[in-house]
Parts: structure tokens; sequence; C-alpha cells
């Protein structure tokens, strides 16, 4: 009846125990031949293995020195699959070269260097651009010291839109005191700059 569940003897279980490694369809076959159970579909000898634990002991995955039935041999021609395949020589269309630039989450530009990455090995990184051309100009920027855009607009990359200032000015340029350096006007940027110069100054030699 259907819905009731299947039985087995305890010769039949014992056998699928002893053979649970062997290929499913191939132990199942010789189940339904050796003990003459038609009535057992593949399904149901999958899910009294599954039921009982009984795993195969495979992962689908080559195992250390496992060769692939594949290694050396060419990959049949089909011609739907081939108008999809990359050409010798060919680059993906979203590959990016040394010089390509992309804007950040932060708003600054950043463009692709001929660098070592340390967290990927790569042979490229992503840098900040105004920083880069800062530093191609100008030298390493000071520990302590960090690079101020003058004109509030980060994607402005010029070297003269960029200042060096000690880093201990940031609070004083921006929202903690108030003063909103980089949204203010621009004929007022100037004096909120030098007021903040001047009070890092004297904060430094009174310390």
């Amino acid at each position: 009846m259907k819905g009731s569940p299947i039985a087995y003897s305890s010769d039949e279980l014992a056998w699928v125990f002893q053979h649970r490694s062997m290929m499913r369809r191939e132990a199942h076959a010789r189940f339904v031949a050796v003990f003459a159970r038609p009535d057992v579909s593949l399904a149901n000898y999958h899910a009294l293995c599954k039921r009982n634990g009984w795993l195969t002991g495979r992962t689908g995955r080559y195992g250390k020195g496992d060769v692939p039935m594949n290694k050396g041999k060419k990959m049949p021609y089909n011609p739907n699959s081939a108008k999809t395949q990359f050409k010798k020589g060919q680059a993906p269309h979203n590959q990016n070269f040394i010089g390509h630039e992309r804007v950040s989450k932060d708003g600054y530009v950043e463009i692709s260097v001929a660098e070592n990455n340390p967290y990927t090995g790569a042979d490229r990184q992503y840098v900040h651009k105004h920083r880069h051309l800062w530093e191609s100009e100008n030298g390493i920027i000071p520990a302590g010291m960090c690079l101020k855009c003058l004109d509030g607009d980060k994607t402005n990359t010029a070297p003269s839109n960029w200042k060096l200032i000690d880093r201990s000015m940031l609070p004083r340029l921006n929202n903690r005191w108030g003063r909103n350096y980089d949204t203010a006007e621009p004929d007022v940027k100037p004096t909120i700059l030098a007021i903040a110069t001047l009070e890092a100054a004297v904060a430094k030699s009174s310390s």
C-alpha cells in the first residue's frame, strides 16, 4: 500500500551495510538481483542508507594525489558553450589594469598601481590617488601627518589641492569643534585652517 514502510530482513540489512561504500546505483541494482526485490526503488535504497547513516565515505572532492579522470583530455567541442569561451589571449571584460580608477564608499578616488598587495599577494593594489600623486611629488608622508583636502572636493586629486597637516588638526577642522571645514564657504576655509593650525601648534608646545 502506498505510504507503507518497506520491510527488510536482517540478511538484507546486513548486505546493504556491507556494500555501503559502493556507488548507490550499482549497489541497488545488485541488491534487487540478489534478493529479488523489484519493489525497492533506487530512492528507497538511498533513503534506507541515509536513515541508518550508512555513508559511502565519498565527499565528492579529489583527495591529495588523486588525478582527475579528464586530465590531459581535450574538452569535447560544443557550439553553444564555445560562444561564451574566452579566446586565446582574450581578457575578461571586467578585468582592471594598472591605472584603473574607482571611487571608494568614503568618496576618495582610488587608483590601481604596480605595488605588491600585502593582503592578496597580487602585483597591484588600489591606493588613494590624491596621496599617490602627492607623494610622487613631495615624498612619503611623515608619521603623525596626513593630507587635508583644501577645497572640500575629495575627487579633486591634484597635489595642489591637498595640504600636509598634523593629524591632531583634523578634530579642529571638522564637526567636533563645529567648524565644518569641508562644507564652509571657499573664502572662509583659509581662516578656519589658519586657526586650527595655530591651536594645534599651541597645544603641542604646551604639552
